[in-house]
């Protein structure tokens, strides 16, 4: 398929226009500048054309080892990547000697290049639409990424471009696969007969080596990655084939706690983190081995369980550590302690430099996404109900004796059960989690969010309650309905 890299100065709309052309808000937009810095790839929809659109970092002047001159040559292997480059210009600001700068690179590259002045709506626009013309890039087409006009000329530029590479009508075309679902959970527009990626998001603190993994996982620099914490901005995906499973990858921004988080962009950037984690199938918490189990490690994994998302622990920096044996005892007994509700969950520990550990990683999370997707018989989960009754029987408070009748599965993505029982109010939670506890040792459940509702017979009975009608008035309505 087509794709087009959209490039230029930092805050001249880059990403705006990004969001207009899929059509959802999927990249971080601010008034401050240098809000992007990972390529985003998106799916593009332009009246009947069809391409893959790449939002990309604002270009620098730098050229060193600093994080806007790593931004700028991530940028420029977008421009490689690409079939052609849609250069945007801020037609209110005018040409700018860094704009002369980059022109004059993207000539060099011999890709196509496109050029649009952003911001080119009403009279404050017209002097740098003009202006525009002097980069030697040909035509410019005037643009307003934030109120859509100007989408149609774009179109026309673009679509001999795209017929270059004889791409599918539309209704052939790939269906754009984002964070947006439907009431189900599932991809609303993914075709029935692709096989649906694995969902995996990435979490944890700044700096924990979350973009560098996933560099080493699809085996290039897609991300932006280096020393200072919170590099990433906002949730990158990334599709790829791993080891022969279709799968998703979400880069998120590092969480901070709560208190710390004060400038408007980190909210943004921690709001669209927490995003991914509800839309993913399987999280992977990705930890420091110098400081594992930190407090807002533990809120991280306790937010994908209270989400009901499958949950692996990654222990990143593994190559560092010198005592590892004694060092792996202590971070499965801290794991048992501080995180109860994700008993038996995977612990791993990877290099995210080095690579070592991925093979492990992969395993345990395809584990468990088929241990999120179990579904137990009816016919076995009463045998087993019954079994855990006579080994151990619910109390009776106050004299009152619990039945627990019978037990179904209704839900999988977590397993979700269903007990009918009487008086479900009086059961304590201890003996929900002793449940609870038996299914993941018995049905080989171990780690994944289990949800059991307790049931009464009240809750399906809509009769239950109402005062029942006297025989002698019931005989006479019926006599004088006969007499009728």
């Amino acid at each position: 398929m087509f794709t087009l890299a959209i490039v230029g100065r930092p805050n001249v709309g880059k990403s705006t226009l990004f969001n207009r052309l899929v059509g959802r808000r999927l990249a971080l937009v601010d008034n401050q500048p240098g809000v992007t810095r990972d390529l985003r790839e998106g799916s593009a929809r332009l009246g009947d054309l069809r391409f893959t659109v790449i939002d990309t970092a604002g270009l620098e002047e730098a050229t060193d080892d600093s994080l806007q001159g790593r931004m700028r040559r991530l940028t420029e292997r977008a421009v490689d990547m690409a079939d052609a480059a849609l250069f945007v210009v801020d037609a209110r600001t005018g040409i700018t000697p860094a704009d002369e700068v980059f022109a004059d690179i993207l000539r060099r590259k011999g890709h196509p290049v496109l050029l649009a002045a952003n911001k080119a709506e009403g009279r404050q626009g017209e002097a740098g639409m003009f202006e525009a013309f002097s980069l030697g890039l040909g035509e410019p087409v005037g643009i307003s990424a934030e109120h859509g006009e100007g989408m149609a000329d774009l179109a026309a530029m673009l679509r001999p471009l795209i017929a270059e590479k004889d791409v599918a009508p539309a209704e052939e075309a790939e269906a754009d696969i984002d964070l947006e679902e439907d009431d189900e959970g599932e991809e609303a527009d993914w075709a029935p007969t692709e096989k649906r990626p694995l969902k995996i998001a990435v979490v944890g603190r700044p700096n924990a080596g979350k973009s560098t993994l996933i560099n080493r996982i699809i085996g290039e620099e897609r991300l932006l990655t280096g020393p200072e914490a919170g590099i990433t901005r906002d949730s990158i995906s990334l599709n790829f084939d791993w080891e022969g499973v279709p799968t998703r990858l979400f880069d998120t921004a590092g969480m901070r706690k709560r208190a710390k988080v004060v400038e408007k962009l980190e909210k943004l950037s921690v709001s669209d983190g927490l995003r991914a984690v509800k839309f993913a199938e399987v999280v992977v918490v990705l930890l420091d081995a110098e400081i594992p189990f930190e407090t807002q490690d533990l809120r991280i994994a306790d937010l994908a369980e209270r989400e009901g998302r499958a949950v692996v622990v990654a222990v990143n920096k593994w190559d560092l550590e010198e005592h590892r044996q004694e060092k792996l005892a202590h971070l499965k007994e801290q794991f048992e302690r501080l995180l109860p509700q994700l008993r038996g969950a995977p612990l791993v520990t990877v290099s995210a430099r080095t690579g070592r550990g991925l093979d492990r990683l992969h395993a345990a999370i395809v584990k468990a996404h088929e241990t999120w997707n179990r579904r137990v018989p009816t016919a076995a989960l009463n045998r087993w109900l019954t079994g855990m009754l006579e080994q151990h029987p619910p109390p009776a408070p106050q004299g009152r004796r619990i039945k627990l009748r019978y037990m179904t599965q209704v839900k999988t993505r977590p397993p979700g059960f269903v007990v009918m029982c009487s008086h479900p109010e009086a059961i304590p939670e201890s003996y929900t989690r002793y449940l609870v506890n038996g299914l993941r040792l018995d049905f080989d459940m171990p780690g994944t969010p289990i949800r059991l509702h307790l049931r009464g017979q009240s809750d399906s009975n809509p009769y239950k309650g109402r005062k029942r009608a006297e025989p002698s008035r019931l005989r006479k309505h019926t006599h004088g309905r006969r007499a009728d």
